[in-house]
């Protein structure tokens, strides 16, 4: 009995070192895979805000961090866009803290006079069905965005149809779609402060330290 017990206690303890060494050869092996199509992914959603015609930089490798409470609490990240050197642009993380289920996380790209280059929402937790159509996946609403320009902190174009502006509200749902556009009013205002800053605003990486 006891040597049943031992025999099975080592073929237990040879299966989990050799199950773990596996999972540290398979890990070792697809994590820079992994990594490249983490870059590739993010290089997507970045030429979705910011029309890569417009750059020709890597705009993954131009990362600051700011904080501002027009882009929502706590820090934000933004990525500069350059032709031939020269910022033209920047794609801004952005908050929408008043979705109707909750914040509303956001990436929002934009000159540095005014003009909307694109917007997307990466994360939300809208009603399905009603407020998720500012998720591309379920309808192109978000991209009615693109080349809208903003006069202004006072310009009442950039407001829901409800409230006098000229951005749809959704049939049953007005909180949704009014806190993402205000939310890009914010960021696009902010942009348009952000060339005297870009020299002095901390890295990703110097964040991160």
């Amino acid at each position: 009995m006891l040597n049943a017990i031992r025999k099975n206690g080592v073929t237990l303890a040879i299966f989990a070192a050799v199950t773990t060494g596996l999972t540290a050869v398979v890990n070792t092996v697809t994590k820079p895979t992994i990594a490249h199509q983490s870059v590739l992914q993010q290089k997507i959603l970045l030429d979705q805000v910011v029309p890569p015609e417009r750059y020709n930089n890597a705009m993954q490798n131009e990362c600051y961090v700011v904080t501002d409470a027009a882009l929502g609490s706590g820090p934000h990240r933004l990525y500069v866009a350059r032709k031939d050197m020269h910022p033209v642009a920047v794609a801004i993380e952005a908050t929408a803290p008043d979705g109707y289920s909750g914040a509303i996380h956001m990436l929002v790209g934009a000159d540095f006079n005014g003009t909307v280059l694109g917007v997307r929402v990466v994360d939300h937790h809208e009603t399905p069905g009603l407020g998720d159509k500012i998720d591309l996946r379920i309808s192109d609403w978000i991209t009615h965005f693109r080349g809208k320009h903003l006069n202004g902190p006072d310009d009442a174009r950039f407001a829901v149809k409800k409230d006098g502006g000229e951005f749809d509200q959704f049939t049953g749902a007005t909180i949704t779609p009014r806190a993402v556009v205000n939310a890009t009013k914010r960021a696009t205002l902010f942009s348009e402060t952000l060339p005297g800053q870009l020299a002095s605003l901390p890295t990703c990486g110097d964040a991160n330290e």
